[in-house]
């Protein structure tokens, strides 16, 4: 996965993005990707370590991008339902087989609808600046 040009890259570059995937080498490979594209990008095996990292004070993650299918007390939808209902709002990109759940997820993630696994990186990273583009706006 070779990253896009960092230069051209109007957003990302202080954005903060929590990765939750149990799949370990996909992790790796997402999470190096996305490092190289000039975000901060936190790792979380599971939404037990997500809620953990969301909970703390001192931190601020931009957007979430979670895998739907994990173990632990609570699958991707669980945890776009938690970030549904505390604040300050982060959005949340759920990825996995869309044949499962579709309209929970686009229900669930109105500003960065599901992604379907396999994905390509750039189809990636273009949802994500958007999803932070629209974040923006709201925000005023």
């Amino acid at each position: 996965m070779t990253p896009p040009d960092v230069t051209s890259t109007a957003t990302g570059n202080a954005e903060t993005l929590l990765v939750v995937e149990d799949e370990i080498l996909i992790r790796l490979a997402i999470c190096s990707y996305l490092r190289e594209c000039g975000f901060k990008v936190i790792e979380a095996a599971n939404a037990d370590e997500a809620l953990i990292v969301l909970q703390a004070s001192d931190l601020k993650v931009d957007i979430v991008l979670s895998d739907v299918e994990m173990p632990g007390t609570m699958d991707g939808f669980g945890l776009a339902q938690w970030l549904r209902t505390h604040p300050p709002g982060t959005p949340i990109m759920l990825v996995g087989s869309p044949s499962k759940a579709v309209d929970a997820a686009a229900d669930l993630c109105k500003s960065a609808p599901m992604l379907a696994k396999p994905y390509e990186p750039q189809i990636l990273l273009d949802r994500i600046r958007r999803a932070l583009s629209e974040r923006k706006k709201a925000q005023g």
